[in-house]
């Protein structure tokens, strides 16, 4: 196992991780900037305001992208088992 394997399989774990983070991460921050635009128009400074909507809002983006995350992770590392021998010198 040489230093570029190390380095492919680390980046296309960075990689599957950015991929899997994005739906949870961009629908926390379209819904929070909608709700800061909400309350500096109204004024309306409650932090449960902007909390409440966005675990709602993950929760949604959590039930309708889990499965393409799970089948990512699991492809994956599928493909990481498949590639052992080949990384020990086996084949």
């Amino acid at each position: 196992m040489d230093t570029n394997q190390v380095m492919d399989i680390g980046v296309q774990g960075l990689l599957l991780a950015g991929k899997l983070a994005a739906p949870i991460l961009i629908t926390s921050l379209v819904v929070g900037f909608a709700i800061s635009l909400v309350q500096s128009i109204t004024q309306v400074q409650e932090v449960t305001l902007s909390f409440v909507p966005k675990a709602v809002a993950v929760a949604v983006a959590l039930v309708i992208c889990g499965h393409w995350m799970i089948s990512e992770a699991v492809t994956f590392t599928n493909e990481l088992f498949a590639r052992i021998p080949s990384l020990v010198g086996g084949g």
